[in-house]
């Protein structure tokens, strides 16, 4: 893998990663609610990320909920110094891909200790708030966070499904190190997030389902550049994602072997500027 043309994005002064992470939702069962269909696989496939590279790993408390903590932790731990295991606390999990926000500071506080214990980690270098709480005023939830960052649980905030004018009010609580939503080539409703992420240089950590049967409209944008590199839909989706800004770090996930090795595949696609406008513009 090319990391050198791929980048890294800056979490911090004192912390950068390589600008493509593993997406942790997918180590789960359907609805992204209790365990994977094979353990060991899924195992594998977050050691495979690593060996691969790739040093974010991406999860939250409410994946399973608690499943893709505890099966990273026995995939990896004890981690390699440069992996960087981000998680999030603040939704509760309703099963069949429902959530609840509970962005309560006294829930934040019990939700990041028992993601520590569960990760078997002293500390977080991203610990993110997964959702803005509508009964909370979210600077209440993130004033818990800096007290856990005072106290060394975590050392970097981020915020995840935030609009910009939201992303404004966590500012001018504390620096605000990573925003997390959904992000695909199809799914461009936060166009304008990654936009304002862009301009102020946050990581934007783009989610999306494993889409690797991707099939795209005959003569859409997309089908069109796949021709050209003679690759998978799924795989000119991915490779878009990095060229759509520096600061987009795509987070691929899967339990399927074969599709994991189809995205880094992807990663070594280079789109000309003109694919990548075309793309941008219409897939």
């Amino acid at each position: 893998m090319d990391w050198a043309r791929i980048g890294a994005v800056a979490v911090s002064a004192e912390l950068s990663v390589r600008r493509v992470g593993f997406g942790g939702a997918w180590l789960t069962g359907p609805g992204t609610f209790g365990p994977p269909p094979d353990l060991d696989a899924a195992r594998r496939i977050v050691r495979r990320a690593v060996q691969s590279g790739i040093q974010l790993i991406d999860t939250a408390d409410c994946y399973g909920p608690e499943t893709s903590e505890l099966l990273i932790a026995e995939a990896l731990h004890p981690y390699p110094e440069d992996v960087v295991i981000s998680t999030k606390g603040g939704r509760l999990a309703l099963g069949a891909n429902r959530w609840r926000a509970d962005a309560r500071p006294e829930h934040l506080v019990e939700a990041c200790e028992a993601s520590l214990r569960r990760l078997r980690l002293e500390s977080l270098e991203l610990y993110q708030l997964n959702a803005i709480d509508p009964d909370v005023p979210v600077e209440e939830s993130l004033g818990a966070l800096v007290e856990l960052r005072q106290a060394g649980k975590i050392r970097n905030i981020g915020v995840c499904n935030a609009g910009s004018e939201e992303l404004s009010r966590c500012q001018a609580v504390t620096r605000i190190a990573s925003v997390q939503d959904r992000y695909d080539i199809l799914t461009r409703s936060n166009d304008f997030v990654v936009e304002f992420c862009s301009r102020v240089g946050i990581p934007f950590l783009a989610w999306f389902p494993p889409a690797n049967d991707l099939v795209a409209q005959p003569g859409s944008a997309l089908a069109l550049v796949a021709s050209e590199h003679a690759v998978r839909p799924a795989q000119i989706a991915l490779a878009w994602l990095l060229a759509r800004s520096p600061v987009v770090v795509p987070l691929p996930g899967t339990t399927e072997p074969g599709w994991f090795e189809e995205d880094l595949g992807a990663l070594e696609i280079e789109l000309s500027d003109a694919q990548v406008e075309q793309l941008t513009a219409g897939s």
